[in-house]
């Protein structure tokens, strides 16, 4: 990942992934707990590589990349998975159409735990 992009990404998280310091010991500062997240999830490392890497305790790591992870959902979600709109379903279903040489019918499913799933049924004409 590149210096400005890293940046950029500490920008929008920092606010929401800040702690407190408490008397006895300073909090582990944001662009640490974003490093920690992305070496995490980048390399697919253990937790004690994590540990000994940043000398943080593992449950600590843990804690780090569950509560990134979520503030990373949070601030990114409407930006890289906007929610869908009738005319883009009518366009991925147009884009279908074409290349495959045969309608589609689109439909979106809400569930509890997913906001969309794309299902797609074929139908002769």
């Amino acid at each position: 990942m590149s210096i400005p992009s890293f940046d950029e990404l500490h920008g929008r998280l920092k606010d929401t992934i800040q702690r407190k310091n408490a008397k006895m010991r300073n909090c582990i500062q944001p662009v640490e707990m974003l490093a920690i997240t992305l070496r995490y999830l980048a390399s697919g490392c253990t937790f004690t590589d994590l540990h000994y890497s940043f000398r943080v305790g593992i449950s600590t790591a843990k804690v780090i990349v569950k509560d990134v992870c979520q503030a990373l959902w949070n601030v990114l979600q409407s930006e890289c998975l906007p929610h869908p709109t009738k005319e883009m379903w009518e366009s991925v279903a147009s884009g279908i159409e074409q290349t495959a040489n045969f309608p589609q019918l689109c439909e979106s499913l809400h569930t509890q735990r997913y906001s969309a799933a794309l299902f797609c049924y074929f139908y002769a004409r």
